[in-house]
């Protein structure tokens, strides 16, 4: 395989992260998602070479050049993974590449793009707000909905979906809003349940299955990581679960997991 191909999607994949930073930072803000960037904390506008995906952070040694001030973690590391996820979709993909024509393939893979985009700015979201954002889950929702009719296996295949492909979603999505409901909003937020539901259509009930697993165990582990934590340092804190579906639902589709069949 073609190196440069690659390297082309990888680098096409942190470009778009840098753009996703811009979406996480001013979301909500009343400030718009163009314009030129600025220093969160001197608000100087940015020079084009301050604003190199992961480079800039790393030549600046993740400090502002002007005031010194500390930047975010989040921006190199939202660019990488937005770059590992578009260049493990063109290798995912990649048989949609090469047989099939160019038009369905930007097709299958600016779906896929746009999907685990949307699911990076949630997750970057709620791990920074502890609340996932309505119109972002809805849009991600209403997009898993429409993959159902035109996605398949990889390729672009128009067709009607099974009444249990829209039944899947419901099913895995019932559990989050019974816990929402029940605790009145205590442990779980109804955004993560929302957010199950477009996860469901979107990658199916076997992956899906495989996500939700990933996502307990990991939050779990970390959740009783905190707990310790608090018990030492007398902070508190809610834990956000949204990262913890994204993570499962990332390895879950890349890495073909399938709990399912061995629960039952």
């Amino acid at each position: 395989m073609n190196i440069a191909v690659l390297i082309i999607f990888f680098v096409f994949g942190i470009i778009i992260g840098s753009f996703l930073n811009v979406v996480i930072f001013r979301l909500n803000t009343g400030k718009t998602f163009g314009g030129r960037s600025q220093c969160l904390s001197c608000h100087k506008t940015l020079s084009w070479y301050e604003l190199v995906p992961v480079a800039s952070f790393l030549l600046q040694r993740g400090r502002c050049r002007s005031c010194r001030a500390r930047i975010s973690f989040q921006y190199p590391l939202i660019e990488l993974a937005s770059g590992l996820i578009f260049l493990g979709l063109f290798l995912k993909l990649q048989a949609s590449f090469f047989y099939s024509d160019v038009l369905s393939f930007a097709a299958v893979y600016a779906f896929y793009a746009v999907m685990f985009s949307i699911l990076l700015v949630i997750t970057a979201y709620d791990a920074r707000h502890k609340v996932i954002p309505d119109s972002l889950v809805i849009v991600f929702g209403i997009l898993a909905f429409a993959g159902l009719f035109l996605f398949r296996d990889g390729f672009l295949s128009p067709h009607i979906p099974s009444f249990y492909d829209f039944l899947y979603g419901i099913l895995f999505a019932l559990p989050f809003g019974a816990i929402w409901f029940f605790s009145k909003g205590k442990w779980m937020g109804l955004g993560d349940g929302k957010l199950a539901l477009g996860l469901s259509w979107f990658l199916g009930p076997v992956y899906m299955f495989s996500a939700l697993a990933l996502a307990f165990w990991t939050g779990a582990a970390v959740g009783m990581i905190l707990v310790a934590f608090k018990k030492l340092s007398g902070l508190k804190s809610e834990v956000p679960f949204a990262p913890f579906l994204a993570l499962g639902a990332i390895l879950a589709f890349f890495f073909q997991l399938n709990f399912f069949g061995a629960a039952f």
